[in-house]
């Protein structure tokens, strides 16, 4: 027997990087020293003060048994502490927080949960590629908005058409910016609750990289802006401000409606985080260590950032220097596409690098660098690239 897919899931958008893991895969295979900067996974380990939380949890037979359906109270409540010590954002832990297994999760379910067929939601371009997925579940359409560099990478409300803005039900945003690196400001998050005021869109802030800002600089939270719980929602992850990629744990926080139709769809999904996660994850929150530890993280990818735009600097390779996340997006030599660019880096040069075509049109002409490797490598990956004499 054969079994033909769905046309829901035929329709879901190819992983543009996959086919660049293979590539670096076989280059290392071959036994090449590859330098991988193409990629997104914190390379540090979790904090030492959440595992050892983490493995005291798992050995009370009470975190075995089911979750609660819409996530562990306690836990809740120290998300909610979370966002007023940190962002001054007073939340309901019952009815403005929600519990995800990643905020990846909560970012491609939301289509499902509150737009119907064919409504139209606005993605930045370039952006995170697995917006598209929750565009393709959700059988909705999709306009972009153009991050340009002469704006800092930041939508320009003012160029976006009217009947698209009145058709619009929804916004994402992400700040600290993948792949870019860009920043938001307190401005321009209150001209955002003024556009979606305007032209009645909701706002999904994605602020997975919020932790870190460079140069003595705190990331402002779009809930923050006055009005922001009036037209929208935040999702916070644990994947780079704690280095706990692999346990899949976030939460969303903001409008209790949009949490709500999150929650809902989540009860027929899904049984939320296992206990002990939330119990480690209370502790990552609440601890006296937290601040200091991410204080010394973003020290690291700092001095990483500053180590790689100096030298690229030095042989005429010119950065957007990033103002947070741990990536640098630099622009490709004439004559390349960025697919080609970083084909031609990863043969010659054993430099693997992210092309900016997978993150949409918009990142023609780039490629992103994963600043999860040593200062030194970085130096190292830039001294290869000099050899090619492309700048």
């Amino acid at each position: 027997m054969e079994f033909e897919q769905a046309k829901l899931m035929q329709g879901l958008p190819k992983q543009f990087f996959a086919n660049l893991v293979l590539k670096v895969n076989e280059k290392v295979a071959q036994g090449n020293d590859v330098i991988n900067l193409g990629q997104g996974n914190p390379d540090q380990p979790t904090f030492s003060y959440i595992v050892e939380a983490m493995q005291k949890a798992a050995e009370d037979p009470a975190t075995h048994k089911y979750a609660q359906f819409r996530g562990q109270p306690d836990f809740k409540k120290a998300a909610a502490a979370f966002y007023e010590k940190k962002y001054g954002v007073k939340l309901d832990p019952e009815k403005e927080i929600c519990v995800l297994g990643g905020s990846k999760i909560g970012l491609v379910e939301l289509p499902w949960a509150l737009m119907n067929p064919g409504e139209t939601m606005l993605l930045p371009d370039p952006g995170y590629p697995d917006y598209l997925s929750g565009v393709a579940l959700g059988s909705v359409n999709y306009e972009k908005i153009p991050l340009k560099i002469e704006n800092k990478f930041l939508p320009d409300y003012s160029k976006i058409a009217p009947e698209i803005a009145k058709k619009a039900k929804f916004l994402y945003l992400n700040y600290p910016n993948n792949p870019t690196g860009a920043v938001a400001t307190k401005e321009f998050y209150q001209e955002t609750v003024a556009f979606a005021k305007k032209y009645q869109i909701g706002i999904v802030s994605d602020f997975a990289y919020g932790a870190i800002g460079f140069d003595g600089k705190d990331n402002p939270s779009f809930m923050q802006a006055d009005g922001a719980k009036d037209v929208g929602i935040e999702l916070y992850t644990f994947s780079k401000t704690f280095n706990m990629a692999g346990w899949r744990v976030a939460f969303a926080v903001g409008n209790a409606d949009i949490i709500e139709a999150l929650n809902l769809i989540q009860d027929h999904l899904f049984v939320s985080v296992f206990p002990a996660i939330q119990k480690a994850g209370i502790t990552a929150l609440a601890d006296e260590q937290c601040d200091s530890e991410v204080a010394k993280l973003v020290a690291r990818y700092e001095q990483r950032r500053d180590a790689f735009v100096n030298a690229a600097a030095k042989i005429g390779w010119k950065a957007f220097v990033p103002g947070g996340t741990f990536y640098a997006w630099m622009p490709v030599p004439k004559g390349y596409t960025s697919e080609q660019f970083a084909d031609l880096l990863l043969d010659k040069v054993s430099v693997a690098v992210a092309p900016g075509r997978g993150f949409g049109e918009g990142g023609e002409g780039y490629v992103r660098i994963g600043l999860l490797v040593e200062p030194e490598r970085l130096v190292e990956a830039v001294e290869r690239i000099k050899t090619l004499d492309l700048f």
